[in-house]
């Protein structure tokens, strides 16, 4: 069977244009990596501004790449000061924060960019979307046990922070001395931060117990479960519940053991894989 001239010319032009096609893309996928190079060049100097315009024109030349997002977010959050509460250098926070959201899409086990954006958060003083953001991961049944257990430990020793700006001032905290003896008594503060103490523990030690749950080797969720439980010990004080305050101390007692004893077990665990690799234990 013979194809008309009308179809092999169409044929032909289909053929040229996939190929011319392919070979912008090869162009382009070259000419992005070069801007990448540019990029660390430039990111290495210290020219962050302009290393973000050549990290910028690599992903628009190929915007499959995988590389430029977290190159943009990068150079980005080094424009950042730390400190500086003026209203432009927050701005480039929370563009830092955009950019590492826009890897996460792509990307969503990227930890360099979800560990960036608490950090970010964590700078500019946002509390509110810290914790949105750490209690997004907890409650997140797509990650790992371990990851999850971390996220509620993070959030509990918050809630241990936020009791214990008020349990320690000084209007709260009441320190006597005697021969060989230092005996610390705390007084109920307005009802107003003694509710916050409550609220605080309670979520706290909920937290704690979560982490625990998920992981239960996680030393850190016990360290704050046993700080919280202190913590609840002062409010009981506070609250004259005498027996409360035993019961708490107890409970705190046995979880700071539990606390002690993983990290012993963690510091032999490193002294063993040291030894096998012949590294020097720190």
């Amino acid at each position: 069977m013979r194809l008309s001239l009308s179809r092999i010319g169409a044929t032909l032009s289909l053929a040229l244009f996939v190929a011319a096609t392919g070979g912008c893309t090869l162009v382009n996928k070259i000419r992005a990596k070069n801007e990448l190079n540019e990029t660390a060049r430039s990111y290495k100097a210290g020219q962050f501004e302009e290393a973000e315009q050549h990290a910028k024109r690599a992903l628009y030349l190929d915007p499959k790449n995988p590389t430029a997002p977290i190159f943009i977010a990068r150079v980005i959050h080094q424009q950042y000061k730390p400190g500086v509460d003026a209203p432009d250098n927050i701005q480039r926070a929370k563009d830092a924060i955009e950019a590492y959201q826009r890897v996460l899409q792509t990307d969503p086990n990227n930890e360099e960019a979800y560990k960036a954006i608490s950090v970010l958060y964590a700078a500019i003083k946002d509390e509110t979307d810290l914790r949105a953001w750490i209690m997004k991961r907890a409650n997140d049944p797509n990650q790992p046990s371990e990851k999850r257990a971390e996220a509620f430990a993070i959030l509990a020793g918050k809630d241990w922070d936020c009791s214990y700006k008020i349990t320690e001032l000084p209007d709260v905290k009441q320190t006597s001395t005697e021969p060989g003896k230092v005996n610390v008594t705390y007084k109920k503060p307005a009802q107003k931060d003694f509710d916050a103490i409550h609220q605080c523990v309670v979520r706290g030690l909920e937290e704690a117990d979560t982490a625990i749950k998920y992981d239960p080797n996680s030393e850190s969720a016990w360290s704050y479960k046993a700080n919280l439980l202190l913590e609840a010990a002062k409010h009981a004080e506070m609250d004259g519940k005498a027996d409360q305050k035993a019961t708490y101390e107890k409970q705190a007692k046995t979880a700071q053991d539990r606390a002690a004893q993983l990290q012993e077990e963690q510091r032999k665990k490193e002294e063993a894989e040291a030894a096998a690799s012949g590294s020097p234990t720190p």
